[in-house]
């Protein structure tokens, strides 16, 4: 028995010596495998392919889309849709398109883009390069980095073209990433070549995507009948997609756009049976109440039924703005608009979350003062609420826009009429009572609360229209009727909060960016135009009864004065509607309004002839009288020539072109200094042409050739013609009466020449030294716009400066700089008026002989020079320099209204605009300049 036990023992030793080496042997394979395997990764070998293809599909492939899946989830979860547009198709994240590498730098992404780069440099025998490359494409394009993307998914596509599967998803991602760059015909080049590959595509969920992709670039085309198909394509092949419930609500609301309502609610009723977000569910229940009503079911009084029964449900607690605002758009479809102006009121109220919503009922009851209750000071304040609060992107918001800006026109002119009406009643009272009419006048809210503590409607027969409301009268009780109350709760409010700032989510000392941007377009927009648009400055009450006091129309000359503003106020307003917001309608009541009031008045020709286009077609008796009225009145007027012949202002715009063709051509003798050539010629053209809108600067060319010819009793012959022919004359006669003073002045040294004119200097000429400043050029009313030549603007008349009253105000703060790309609204020291010429074939050298006229003679002593610089095919003619804007948009507005006269090139090939040195040293191509002028427009 011992033996047997001795033997076990040493077959159990052996048995474990054996497995320990065989251990080892297996551990020593395994490095040897390892070692060789790691010596021919980089090479193309079955083993390397095998390796690599497992290791890229398992540790980098499905990780990295695992990531992705999750971030889409994430974005369709916190992505923020506006249901009162179509939805977009796909989701990707807003970035600034302008800027090339913009980028999110999300972690998730970049971990994407880290793996997809270990794939192509470490597996690059692998079968999943492709992958790879539409990864890093993919986490591109939610990075918000589109321009990489599409740069991606080009190059998958060029180079995969063989993997059917790769090269369509190539074609279909690259396609939506140039549509996030708003590049919609390169995209829609791609999708041609996307949808020629459809037919070969053998599984059909892989037709979802790019079924998606064609419906959106046809939505973006507006074909909404093509967007029909390929959705109903797209969501027949991605039964199982996540995307299947959006796509089903787009389609309802594509039917709903084509007023296919049966459809519509059939899509509609799908959503809501669906397992949708709280909020698309909510939408498309909505939606469904609404479209019964147009569909022909329940009676309107039922529909309401329905959307108010939606509020007693507390999980649409914050939809109910939503509601309200569709309660009202019935009243409005129905002409009841004090009851939509409630229900609209009651949809901001309610708002919580929805910035679309609140900026659309802002929009609608800004629309309502404007178009039917006509009161413009409220429609100015709700058009700033609404391009205060929705987004950039808004559809339709650059039109808001200008609307808001050039509303503030509109508003002013109404505010003169109600002024200048208002002095005019208390010019009429004793002047022991006009005192205290100003006094209320100067304080409308006093006004109010004496007019309440007194019951009375009316104070001695007189109320003071400006300024107040009249539908209502404010009570002693109110808080803001009470200036004691005021006072307290001023001092309390500084005690608490400090000196804060007015202005939204002023409690927060620390703003989000979202709140910054939309503080940001608020100063934008409140920011003065320029100094006759902008919004009028708070005054105190003493100040305006001063100035109410100096302005009452006491005297004849005095109550011209005022008849005359209201005038132009009421003319200004007709053409503001007729050629600014293309109201006919609106335009002939003003217009109307204008000769009810002033049957004589200075605008008569322009508002018969303007009566007789509105008219025609729609009450041809009231536009044949108005002709009439025209050619009887004022037969010697444009409007009667173009009335007799149609064809006037065509040949009219040619003889000015063959004028400015003829002045070039004796200009060019001139700068030859044949300066006899230049008298002979001139005389031959004021024989032919002498009543020529150029007829003062041949006059001049002439003069100046005299000069140079004869002595200086010739040239103050030739001088004193000019001021005797053309004395009312903006542009030559200025400067021909400063050169007279200073030849007067040194008529010894003059005569004592051969010739009155000795220097020469073609562009620039220093004629006579030194002069005497003359007063600036006044600036032009005009509506907010760009500075473009107008061929009818009235001549500016010549204004003396204006002296300033000393006060001693706080500083005020800098406006909100807004900066687009390269260029930006930041104050600077230097600044130019710039006249862009489109034809870089053209010589300018007589428009620039022009300017030089215009600024001798209204700028003298100013130091002004022009400058000329060129690129691509334009030419800019920049005047300067301008210590800060204000001065250069006075120049402007004075130079503006002679272009016609200066500028010897077709009239419809130069613009004029304002820019700082800093943004005019970066316009060095065609497009820089575009992107300038349309952020000029949109900025200034």
């Amino acid at each position: 028995m011992y033996i047997f036990c001795f033997y076990k023992h040493q077959l159990n030793l052996y048995f474990l010596k054996n497995y320990a080496i065989y251990n080892l042997k297996v551990i020593l394979f395994s490095l040897c495998v390892c070692i060789v395997y790691s010596c021919s990764t980089h090479k193309d070998t079955a083993s390397s392919r095998g390796m690599q293809n497992l290791t890229a599909r398992y540790n980098y492939i499905y990780n990295s889309k695992v990531l992705l899946i999750t971030h889409q989830q994430e974005l369709a979860e916190t992505y923020v849709d506006n249901y009162d547009q179509i939805l977009p198709v796909f989701l990707g994240p807003v970035t600034d398109n302008n800027e090339v590498n913009t980028s999110l730098n999300l972690k998730p992404m970049d971990d994407i883009i880290k793996k997809a780069q270990t794939i192509i440099l470490e597996k690059s025998y692998s079968n999943y390069t492709d992958d790879a490359y539409i990864l890093l494409g993919k986490a591109n394009f939610f990075n918000g980095n589109y321009f990489n993307a599409a740069e991606y998914f080009d190059y998958t596509a060029r180079t995969y073209k063989k993997n059917i599967n790769s090269y369509l998803e190539a074609l279909n991602w690259k396609a939506r990433s140039l549509m996030q760059l708003k590049r919609i015909s390169e995209a829609n080049k791609v999708l041609d070549t996307l949808e020629s590959i459809l037919p070969d595509i053998k599984k059909k969920r892989n037709l979802a995507e790019p079924f998606a992709t064609l419906a959106q670039m046809c939505i973006y085309l507006d074909n909404n009948a093509a967007a029909i198909s390929y959705l109903k394509d797209a969501i027949k092949a991605g039964a199982g997609t996540d995307n299947r419930i959006r796509w089903t609500y787009i389609l309802a609301q594509l039917y709903e756009k084509q007023k296919n309502y049966p459809d519509a609610l059939i899509n509609y009723r799908k959503v809501v049976k669906s397992n949708a977000p709280f909020e698309m569910y909510f939408n498309a229940n909505l939606n469904q109440i609404k479209l019964k009503t147009l569909e022909g079911g329940p009676r309107k009084a039922n529909k309401q039924n329905q959307l108010l029964g939606l509020l007693k449900d507390d999980k649409n607690l914050d939809y109910n703005d939503q509601v309200y605002f569709q309660i009202a758009e019935s009243h409005a479809a129905d002409e009841e608009f004090k009851e939509a102006l409630k229900y609209y009121e009651l949809s901001i109220q309610k708002s919580t979350t929805n910035q679309y919503q609140k900026g659309l009922s802002y929009l609608r009851i800004a629309d309502l003062n404007f178009k039917v209750f006509k009161d413009y000071l409220k429609a100015k304040s709700y058009y700033d609420s609404t391009v205060n609060t929705l987004p950039k992107t808004y559809p339709g918001y650059d039109l808001i826009l200008k609307k808001n800006l050039n509303l503030q026109y509109l508003t002013n002119r109404y505010q003169i009429i109600s002024i200048e009406d208002t002095l005019q009643s208390i010019a009429k009272l004793p002047e022991a009572s006009r005192a205290e009419k100003i006094k209320l006048l100067a304080n409308p809210v006093a006004a109010a609360v004496q007019a309440s503590n007194t019951n009375s409607s009316s104070t001695g027969g007189y109320q003071p229209t400006y300024g107040r409301n009249n539908n209502a009268q404010l009570q002693s009780s109110f808080y803001f009727s009470n200036p004691t109350a005021i006072t307290i709760g001023f001092s309390d409010f500084k005690r608490k909060w400090g000196n804060r700032k007015l202005e939204n989510n002023w409690r927060q000392s620390i703003r989000t960016s979202a709140q910054e941007t939309s503080q940001e377009i608020a100063n934008n927009i409140n920011t003065p135009i320029s100094p006759d648009e902008a919004a009028p400055v708070v005054k105190d009450a003493q100040t305006l009864v001063k100035q109410y006091t100096d302005s009452l129309p006491v005297t004849p000359e005095l109550l011209a004065k005022s008849n005359q503003k209201i005038i132009d106020a009421y003319y200004e307003i007709a053409s503001f509607y007729l050629q600014e917001l293309n109201s006919p309608k609106e335009a002939a009541e003003a217009y109307q309004l204008l000769l009810n009031r002033f049957p004589a008045n200075n605008h008569l020709d322009a508002t018969y002839y303007s009566l007789f286009l509105i008219n025609k077609g729609i009450d041809e008796p009231k536009s044949i009288d108005f002709k009439n009225k025209v050619l009887k009145d004022f037969p010697s007027s444009i409007y009667a020539k173009i009335i007799i012949d149609p064809s006037f202002s065509l040949r009219q715009s040619e003889l000015e072109t063959a004028i400015n063709t003829q002045y070039n051509e004796i200009f060019d003798q001139y700068l030859k200094k044949d300066f006899n050539t230049v008298i002979s010629r001139v005389n031959e053209t004021s024989k032919s042409s002498s009543g020529s809108f150029l007829a003062p600067q041949f006059a001049y060319l002439k003069a100046i050739a005299i000069g140079r010819t004869s002595k200086v009793d010739a040239l103050l012959t030739a001088f004193g013609s000019i001021t005797e022919q053309f004395p009312d004359d903006k542009l030559i006669t200025p400067l021909v009466k400063g050169n007279l003073t200073y030849i007067n002045e040194h008529l010894a040294d003059f005569q004592k020449r051969d010739t009155a004119l000795i220097d020469f200097d073609p562009n620039e000429p220093p004629y006579f030294g030194p002069r005497i400043p003359t007063p600036t050029v006044s600036k032009a009313k005009e509506p907010v716009a760009l500075e473009k030549p107008d061929q009818t603007a009235k001549i500016q008349e010549i204004a003396k400066p204006v002296t300033s009253q000393p006060t001693t105000p706080d500083a005020p703060k800098a406006p909100a700089v807004k900066v687009d790309g390269p260029f930006s609204t930041a104050v600077s020291t230097v600044y130019y008026y710039v006249i862009d010429v489109a034809d870089g074939s053209l010589t300018l050298s007589s428009s620039r002989f022009g300017i030089g006229q215009f600024n001798r003679g209204n700028y003298a002593g100013s130091n002004l020079k022009h400058q000329l610089k060129e690129f691509d095919n334009d030419q800019l003619i920049y005047v300067g320099n301008f210590s800060n804007f204000d001065d250069a948009k006075t120049y402007a507005a004075g130079i503006t209204p002679q272009l016609k006269q200066i500028m010897k090139v077709p009239v419809n090939i130069y613009t004029g605009f304002i820019i700082s040195k800093e943004n005019f040293d970066k316009l060095t191509s065609k497009t820089l300049l575009d992107k300038y002028i349309e952020f000029y427009k949109n900025n200034y």
